[in-house]
């Protein structure tokens, strides 16, 4: 599992690693079912308190991505499609904002922003 921890963020680590193991469900890297680190061994593997990385399983279990089963671990939940289409539609929502932030500081027009972005769409 590849999660990578920023002392220099103002995100709490704990939401760091939420939002990280969250991307990597939604973008399949993690699939259904598949295993997770146990609590110890994840807040061993990060180098940060077990209470953290508690936190962080709860909130993913909390918001439905992962499952615990006591005495055996924390699996990666099967994904209700909705939840997920909702999940996907606020990831590029976040990366059109950014999009559009960089083109107002460069002086982009919205036409010359929509012309680009309808010339990316059609490349892929």
């Amino acid at each position: 599992m590849n999660i990578i921890i920023s002392n220099s963020s103002d995100e709490p680590i704990y939401l760091q690693i939420v939002n990280q193991l969250k991307d990597q469900i939604v973008k399949g890297e993690l699939s259904e079912s598949e295993a997770l680190p146990s609590i110890r061994n994840l807040a061993k593997e990060l180098k940060i308190s077990v209470i953290t990385t508690k936190r962080a399983y709860d909130e993913l279990e909390r918001e439905g991505f992962i499952v615990t089963v006591a005495g055996k671990g924390s699996y990666v939940a099967a994904i209700n499609k909705d939840m997920l289409r909702e999940t996907k539609v606020k990831l590029i929502e976040e990366h059109i904002a950014e999009a559009v932030t960089e083109a107002k500081q460069i002086g982009f027009t919205y036409e010359e922003l929509q012309e680009m972005l309808k010339l990316v769409y059609e490349e892929w």
